[in-house]
């Protein structure tokens, strides 16, 4: 499955083989020793390290369900007649799909992908940056992207990546890519990091989004006996990150709070933003409460 797809989320390999993740990930630790795969946190990939990136096709098989999930939650966060910017890669993708049905949004983006999800909605502008086409991911890199986000200000960002640790914030394992991100980062008054578990405790070569700099991650709940990605998510949390989950909550407690229990559903838990009060955060689709803070909170900043 790693040679054909590239990569392989260990739960993804439980369900195929009918086994436990306890199983899978005991038998990836074997093959690793015997060099013929790379552990990921969640996953695994072909032999390659920090420097090696799954193309396209091999991505877009890799935690569909949890991206689909991940794609819902970060639409909600779009309002009507917004503008915001949307990065190259299969959940940004996801989410293009959605954002065909907010009428009067603008979308800046760098990738055909996206644009090409976009292409038929009604009252929705797309407005695509120059550049080189990098074939592996069907995204504009190079000078002439980057050239043309400059003096572009939008409301918010939407990017993903290869990798996500609480220590140095999303990353990716190209150069290029990482540049356009770092210039669509520059032109938003907020970064929303959209990644799966998978990606969770990961590093990659090259940094796009450092952690300071993120407003808020959108991911999935992580498998009960995945300790890593709790923990991470934690330490994202106590940097003042605004952790949304698709399909629970995330506690703001101390890490020793995360490990071997999970957060009951429907009670919110409050997370400190980075120079504001405190903010609820409900498991999605219902946090509605948290999605009128956040308009209420773009409304002024638009007024400002």
């Amino acid at each position: 499955m790693v040679r054909a797809n590239g990569a392989v989320s260990l739960r993804e390999l439980a369900r195929v083989v009918q086994t436990s993740e306890v199983t899978v990930r005991r038998d990836v630790r074997a093959l690793e020793a015997e060099g013929l795969l790379d552990r990921r946190h969640g996953g695994a990939v072909l032999p390659g390290g920090f420097t090696r990136e799954s193309g396209f096709p091999q991505k877009s098989h890799l935690a569909t369900a949890e991206k689909t999930a991940i794609a819902d939650v970060a639409a909600g966060l779009v309002e009507e007649g917004e503008a915001v910017v949307v990065g190259a890669g299969t959940t940004t993708q996801e989410l293009a799909r959605r954002l065909a049905r907010v009428p009067g949004l603008t979308v800046v983006t760098n990738s055909l992908l996206v644009a090409q999800a976009l292409a038929h909605a009604n009252r929705v502008e797309v407005v695509m940056t120059g550049g080189t086409l990098r074939g592996s991911n069907y995204a504009l890199v190079g000078s002439g992207a980057e050239q043309s986000l400059q003096g572009l200000r939008v409301s918010r960002a939407f990017l993903s990546g290869s990798g996500l640790t609480a220590e140095r914030g999303l990353s990716t394992s190209n150069m290029l890519s990482a540049s356009v991100d770092r210039a669509l980062v520059q032109a938003a008054a907020e970064v929303v990091v959209l990644a799966d578990h998978t990606k969770l405790g990961t590093d990659t070569m090259f940094q796009t989004v450092p952690t300071d700099v993120m407003t808020r991650l959108v991911t999935d709940e992580p498998p009960p006996h995945d300790d890593r990605a709790a923990t991470e998510l934690q330490a994202l949390a106590d940097q003042g990150v605004q952790i949304t989950v698709a399909g629970g909550p995330v506690a703001s407690g101390g890490v020793d709070g995360m490990q071997g229990r999970r957060p009951r559903r429907d009670s919110p838990l409050p997370v400190q933003r980075r120079g504001g009060p405190t903010a609820q955060l409900r498991s999605a689709p219902g946090g509605m409460l948290e999605q009128q803070a956040e308009r209420a909170r773009v409304a002024d900043m638009r007024r400002r």
